[in-house]
């Protein structure tokens, strides 16, 4: 294993979470820290921000737009105020800047039933806005396409508006993006040990073949394995495509 990629929810707030970073850098492994900002001023987790630079964690950062009216609209309001003060302290330890080694990446989702725009331009409009507005520095940004499950799914239905994104996502199909998607190089583990093709899968309990436990590879190879898919899987091979690292 050469990363181990850790998402909640909030994963700082676990108890295992710093012996399951620490334990996994001592081995070599490269972790990410899947964080939303906002949980670096909650109680408890004043110095988690200095525990990540000291390990040498990558930090993705969610940061739905780079406007304050737009973030506190589908987060709440003040969010954007937090997250903004979290990637400044994240940028006082070195994240972000090419110097230090600190992978310090955003990512954007759009805030509706449409595909998010090219990621390369995009990125340049939050570091030109970030970095004019609040001397924010970052590594790269991620635009991923919103899947229609769960809350977003559910939000769609309330709209009127899950089939006509789900004709979107079938329609901007792209054979390109195959080899490029999460399930053919990652699997999600939960918190039990199960294990998943990816994320969304794990959402939708769609294990992968034969009900995988963690404790199982240390017998069986997944290299071959089918992938267990459905609908939702449009949303990761839609336009530029989209996975755990972005467009594709």
């Amino acid at each position: 294993m050469r990363t181990l990629d850790i998402t909640g929810g909030a994963p700082e707030l676990h108890n295992g979470f710093r012996s399951l970073v620490k334990a996994a850098r001592a081995l070599g492994v490269h972790v990410i820290d899947r964080c939303n900002l906002t949980i670096l001023f909650e109680p408890g987790q004043q110095d988690t921000a200095e525990f990540l630079a000291q390990n040498h964690v990558e930090v993705v950062a969610s940061l739905p737009c780079y406007s304050m009216e737009n973030v506190d609209k589908q987060r709440g309001k003040g969010v954007f105020d937090k997250s903004i003060a979290g990637l400044q302290k994240l940028n006082a330890l070195g994240y972000g800047k090419s110097e230090t080694g600190l992978q310090l990446n955003l990512v954007y989702n759009p805030q509706g039933a449409f595909l998010p725009p090219e990621q390369g331009a995009l990125e340049a409009d939050y570091r030109r806005e970030l970095a004019a507005h609040f001397g924010i520095e970052f590594n790269h940004l991620f635009a991923l396409a919103n899947m229609p499950i769960k809350r977003f799914g559910s939000m769609l239905i309330s709209k009127g508006q899950f089939k006509d994104y789900m004709t979107l996502l079938r329609e901007s199909y792209s054979a390109s993006n195959l080899e490029g998607v999460m399930c053919r190089s990652l699997v999600s583990v939960d918190w039990q040990g199960n294990l998943y093709d990816c994320d969304f899968n794990q959402q939708l309990n769609i294990p992968v073949p034969g009900r995988l436990h963690l404790r199982d590879l240390l017998e069986a190879d997944l290299k071959d394995s089918a992938v267990c898919v459905a609908d939702h899987c449009y949303g990761c091979t839609a336009g530029q495509g989209s996975s755990c690292g972005g467009a594709l």
